[in-house]
């Protein structure tokens, strides 16, 4: 079986990608507008394809597809709790 061995090779060679985003730390305030601004909150890919106000088809969300999705996430949380709890700002826009 060739899958499985390739399955391990590519998740070893993304661990420390992700590792970096895991590990990221937010320090200021305009370093968290920017991941805020950068990664969305609901997966933009998602949606109905409708003609005549009929729906056709649903394109599911892909995002979890994505390598990095519970990384990117997490790190969009992250950026939102340090705009709310160090800075003080309001993070509604945001959401």
């Amino acid at each position: 079986m060739l899958y499985p061995t390739l399955h391990k090779l590519a998740a070893s060679l993304l661990r420390p990608i992700a590792e970096k985003l895991d590990n990221l730390e937010i320090h200021t305030a305009e370093t968290a507008h920017f991941f805020c601004r950068l990664i969305p909150a609901q997966c933009p890919f998602e949606r109905d394809v409708r003609f005549f106000g009929r729906v056709l088809f649903h394109i599911p969300p892909m995002c979890k597809l994505n390598p990095f999705y519970e990384q990117l996430v997490g790190l969009r949380f992250k950026a939102l709790c340090y705009l709310a709890d160090v800075c003080g700002e309001d993070i509604a826009a945001y959401c």
